[in-house]
């Protein structure tokens, strides 16, 4: 290939050397320069990769993308745009053979209820026999694989690296979390959407490397609307109309009121033995195109906001051509690893994992399990260490108002002591009189939990959710709350305590 070849849809200023030089592949990373290698320069807010040229000539590097001009060697290729961000997306799809337009993709923005929304599409996929990649929150799956990230969108490189795989694997779909920043940093640059959703938006993300404000946080969640073909949009949310004002794509509506698109109706919630969920009838309206239609869905996740979740999921793959008897089956029985995750159920109690690690998150789930009416809620839980210490009173302050018990433990202490921490939580849990115990190690908190269990006792054990370990003086120790809850189980059966 050559450079030329690679830069078909991006602006540029060719400020030396040829475009026929040849390429085998992309940098961004000084380290990884070599012969054959185009290198991309960025700025950002903390380090500007153009200072690295001269090592990264010292490589071997024959192509440079920057966007100041820049000297270099006779020979050398130099190629000026706008936005590095912008040209490693562009070069990034080129190399890899513009995967994404070989898959059906499928992108889910909004503050919350993106991860739960892509396992619920992957599960309904795969259930109607379409092999889906998907990308997020949890990582990288391409079938059996897992792959862990560090953000929620990876870096776009990273992503057509991914959706090559997927091809190679023989995945028909990608479903993936696209996240602000992801359009912020062009990091899903020239990613055309066949599908997308706009699950919601809050007051989030807003500060320091991330985003100014509101208007800007809005800004570039609706940037999703000018890489869709058709997008679904929750008319539920408060902020529907600053959302769907000015879409530029084909797009319905999904939410509970009438008129919409597709719309829930009939909600009930369901606790029995061996199932805590959410039922609902779909209901298919004329703006769907397929008016009059009813689906009753079955979810196995608690929580109001899931028919949210699971409506635009069941929506989207009707789209895509699932029959409704597959995303029934799928829905009925999807888990989703730490996001109200039921890790064990009985007569005698159910226990819950989930991810909620601040405030906000921690009231809609303890309001959501209380709408189930359990004889008690118990909520075992820390705080993050070296963080605000606003989000430990704000999440003790909830717990004492919401739990009958709270047990508070140790979360990512950090560098900060256990003993702190329980103690800035135990000073906001006693000014709402709430019932609390204090037991550091989580281990023996959650074993307590299930211990002590009463009959038609809900526990919600949260902060870590799918997390596999606990961060204590800078090291990571290998740690699961649900592995936890089900070694305790087996525990308590053998010695016929449960």
């Amino acid at each position: 290939m050559t450079v030329k070849d690679w830069l078909e849809g991006l602006e540029y200023t060719l400020l030396q050397g040829s475009l026929d030089t040849e390429v085998q592949e992309v940098v961004y990373d000084s380290r990884k320069a070599a012969p054959g290698t185009v290198f991309i320069c960025m700025k950002g807010t903390r380090v500007d990769s153009h200072k690295f040229i001269p090592q990264v000539l010292e490589a071997g590097a024959g192509v440079l993308v920057v966007e100041e001009a820049v000297e270099a060697p006779e020979g050398v290729t130099v190629i000026q745009v706008a936005n590095g961000r912008e040209a490693l997306a562009v070069l990034s799809a080129s190399r890899f053979g513009n995967p994404s337009r070989k898959l059906t993709m499928i992108g889910v923005t909004g503050t919350k209820g993106k991860t739960t929304t892509t396992h619920m599409i992957k599960a309904i996929l795969e259930t109607a026999g379409k092999k889906t990649g998907m990308i997020g929150t949890n990582g990288v799956y391409i079938g059996a694989d897992h792959y862990p990230t560090v953000n929620t969108t990876p870096e776009s490189y990273d992503l057509h690296r991914y959706f090559a795989q997927m091809v190679e694997a023989g995945c028909e779909c990608c479903v993936m979390e696209v996240s602000s920043q992801a359009f912020k940093m062009f990091r899903v640059a020239g990613i055309v959407f066949d599908y997308s959703i706009f699950t919601n938006i809050s007051t989030d993300h807003i500060g320091p490397d991330e985003h100014a404000d509101f208007a800007e946080y809005l800004h570039y969640k609706k940037q999703i609307f000018h890489q869709s073909r058709f997008a679904l949009v929750n008319l539920d949310d408060e902020h529907a109309e600053e959302i769907t004002k000015d879409i530029p794509c084909k797009w319905v509506g999904f939410g509970l009121g009438t008129g919409i698109g597709y719309r829930a109706e009939q909600i009930h919630y369901v606790s029995e033995p061996d199932f805590v969920g959410v039922e609902f009838d779909m209901k298919l309206e004329e703006a769907s195109g397929e008016a009059g239609q009813e689906i009753p869905v079955r979810i196995s996740i608690p929580g109001r906001f899931n028919v949210h979740n699971a409506l635009s999921a069941a929506a989207v793959c009707l789209n895509v051509g699932v029959a409704p008897e597959k995303l029934q089956h799928a829905l009925e029985r999807v888990k989703i690893d730490g996001r109200m995750e039921i890790v064990y159920t009985s007569e005698k109690c159910c226990v819950i994992v989930d991810f909620a690690h601040n405030a906000v998150s921690m009231e809609s789930l303890l309001t959501t399990l209380r709408e189930y009416h359990p004889k008690r809620l118990v909520c075992v839980f820390g705080c993050g260490g070296n963080r605000s210490k606003e989000r430990r009173y704000s999440m003790g302050e909830s717990a004492g108002r919401l739990a009958d018990l709270s047990i508070i433990t140790a979360d990512n202490s950090r560098y900060e002591k256990v003993e702190d921490i329980i103690a800035d939580i135990r000073g906001s849990i006693e000014k709402t009189g709430g019932a609390f115990i204090e037991i550091p190690d989580r281990r023996e908190a959650i074993e307590y939990s299930i211990r002590h269990a009463e009959k038609g006792d809900m526990i919600a054990i949260i902060g870590k959710g799918h997390e596999d370990y606990q961060e204590i003086e800078g090291v990571r120790y290998p740690f699961l709350d649900r592995a936890v809850v089900q070694e305790t189980v087996e525990k308590l059966k053998r010695l016929q305590e449960l």
